[in-house]
């Protein structure tokens, strides 16, 4: 690549931090030709990769390998991939600055499904092909990883092999065996076959589906030697898993700039709608006395003077109480800001208040998820209003004035007094604010309704239910606004069209690929981004390959119906699943895993929380 031309090119565009490499914590490798090279894409833009911790820890785990180098590949902006195309760029690695098709493994990160057409994209701009069935060499090998693999048919056709489940052990032992063929000069198909035999790893090529008339599966057979199911990896110790010390520093702002200290993976609360609620099952947690350490050693070589905890719900951690003694101590020695996200009304305590507040004072975000108890009850939240109210309480006499409160639309079993409850536990909770004689003085409330579509995903005792179509959303959207009376509260609501293409590619099977690459050849890129989203390059590709999307996100599935994602075991079994939608239907809620084991076959793991006591798993 020309550097001055290319340096040219750059000031073209806006941001063109994002595309220049040589940040601080970046590596580098002499001899790349003895090395395994992986390209590590994130399909998104730069500020939203490099906020992704899991991309993090990938990159600092393969190049900590003394046989790989690993390379950070983003999607270009619209601007930059104009000129891109216009000056016969290829799609490169920041670090190299080397075309992506020179690398041996193209690994991506699927975080979201409506980054589905941007893989495709950036395989195009590579200049490689992007059907498995046209790569036959053992080069370009492309993997993948990630939330959205555990459904992953609607890409079978593109992607070699699917990482399920947790990647930082897994994604080694993928290397070790290319390199080992590599080096033996093996074919592609003899590394495809010996790789589906490392528990995680998914081979869709050897796998045959066939389908009733009615476009349900009617099988699901393995080939050559594949196993039945694919088994999702976990790290068991979260206390000796490799956690990178040091973060690439970006030029530009990202959206999350800052420290991230993981906490714990899992949650015990097991919420009806949640996927990582269950596929990240069992609960395992760091030591406090190594979430400290991380952390520090984060802060201190990064420079970040603001560190955040990550986890499902950072206040369900057992030693939260000396966790927060610690890093709060740390925190006002060194000047660092202290972000806690993902708080828990039911076990807000005033000495976590206090604890917060001593280190920053802005907004509380608490996750109600459903305007009316029935409705929480449910979805299985397991929270009453008592707790909502107790906990704004506490904020508003612990000095704090805004409060934004996240909730769902389309939840099965909703009905239009639910979502008028949204607007009356609002107003409920404003009405609290001002009866209190301990409130902020001199400053006015602010309360924030943050509204999501509900989106049914596998894995979820919710994955049997349809999902309402735009227009019942749109209508819910507009009966929501139109039942809040005061202008302290204000409204978000996500946009209904992307999330219908969602629900579609998280239930769909393999028939939705050839949707898929029709969409992109349609212009689809950059789904999740409102500037770029095509609605009718997807409206386009549904019917130019004459499948009905409401057949995947409109339905109720009958739970004796073959899945596309029932061939991977996360653990939970599907008879939990079922057992947990009718208790849904019945309103029943089931208790949290600390309260109770609820025999969701998690136990098989042996780790963590499911490692405790003497029940066996009931798998």
């Amino acid at each position: 690549m020309d550097e001055k031309n290319f340096e040219k090119l750059l000031l073209s565009v806006s941001k063109p931090g994002r595309y220049s490499g040589g940040e601080v914590g970046s590596v580098y490798k002499d001899n790349k030709e003895k090395l395994v090279r992986f390209a590590l894409c994130f399909p998104d833009s730069y500020e939203i990769g490099m906020s992704h911790l899991g991309v993090k820890i990938l990159y600092s785990v393969l190049n900590d390998r003394d046989d790989t180098w690993c390379e950070r590949v983003f999607a270009p902006w619209g601007d930059f991939e104009e000129v891109m195309r216009q000056n016969n760029i290829p799609l490169f690695a920041l670090e190299s600055r080397d075309s992506v098709k020179d690398f041996d493994i193209i690994g991506f990160s699927l975080m979201y499904e409506m980054c589905y057409t941007t893989v495709l994209n950036m395989l195009d701009l590579a200049g490689i092909p992007v059907y498995a069935k046209d790569r036959n060499e053992l080069f370009n090998i492309v993997v993948a990883g990630g939330a959205c693999t555990y459904n992953p048919e609607p890409l079978a056709d593109f992607i070699d092999i699917f990482m399920i489940g947790e990647g930082e052990e897994l994604i080694c032992e993928l290397t070790a065996l290319y390199k080992k063929f590599k080096d033996e000069r093996k074919t592609k198909a003899e590394f495809l076959q010996a790789a589906a035999q490392i528990k995680g790893l998914y081979v869709p090529s050897l796998y045959k589906v066939t389908y009733n008339q009615d476009g349900t599966i009617q099988s699901f057979e393995p080939q050559g030697g594949a196993p039945k199911t694919v088994q999702k990896r976990i790290i068991k110790d979260l206390d000796s898993a490799p956690y990178p010390q040091m973060f690439v520093m970006p030029y530009c702002e990202t959206v999350f700039d800052r420290a991230t200290a993981e906490i714990f993976r899992g949650c015990i609360r097991g919420c009806r709608f949640c996927q990582a609620g269950f596929v990240y099952r069992p609960v395992r947690e760091k030591s406090a006395d190594t979430i400290i350490k991380q952390s520090a050693q984060l802060c201190e070589n990064t420079g970040y003077e603001e560190l955040s905890l990550l986890s499902l719900s950072t206040s369900d951690h057992s030693q939260i109480e000396p966790l927060l003694s610690g890093l709060y101590d740390y925190a006002q020695e060194n000047k660092i800001s202290l972000s806690l996200p993902s708080l828990r009304i039911d076990n807000f305590s005033d000495d976590l208040l206090k604890k917060i507040s001593g280190i920053r004072k802005t907004g509380l975000t608490f996750a109600p998820e459903a305007g009316t108890q029935r409705l929480r009850d449910a979805i299985n939240k397991n929270i009453t209003e008592e707790d909502i109210f107790k906990s704004c309480k506490m904020a508003f006499m612990g000095g704090y004035t805004s409060v934004k409160l996240y909730f769902m639309l389309g939840l099965p079993t909703e009905t239009d007094e639910d979502i008028i409850g949204i607007a009356d536990l609002a107003q409920r909770i404003l009405d609290l604010f001002y009866s209190l004689e301990d409130r902020p003085k001199g400053k006015s409330p602010s309360i924030t309704i943050s509204v999501a579509c509900f989106i049914p995903k596998p894995f979820t005792p919710f994955e049997f239910a349809a999902q309402n179509s735009k227009e019942e959303l749109q209508r819910k959207q507009q009966l929501l606004l139109a039942s809040v009376h005061s202008k302290k509260i204000r409204v978000n609501y996500h946009d209904s069209s992307t999330s219908y293409i969602e629900a579609v590619l998280a239930k769909g099977n393999r028939n939705l690929c050839d949707v898929v690459y029709k969409a992109f050849k349609n212009g689809a890129n950059l789904d999740g981004w409102s500037e770029y989203y095509k609605p009718e390059a997807w409206q386009k590709a549904f019917e130019e390959c004459g499948v009905d999307p409401l057949f995947f996100s409109g339905r109720e599935i009958p739970t004796d119906e073959i899945n596309p994602w029932d061939f991977i075991d996360i653990g939970v079994t599907k008879k939990y699943l079922i057992s947990e939608y009718q208790k849904a239907k019945q309103g029943t809620t089931t208790p949290n895993c600390r309260k109770r084991c609820s025999y969701c076959g998690a136990r098989c793991f042996n780790a963590g929380i499911c490692k405790e006591g003497e029940n066996k798993c009931s798998k």
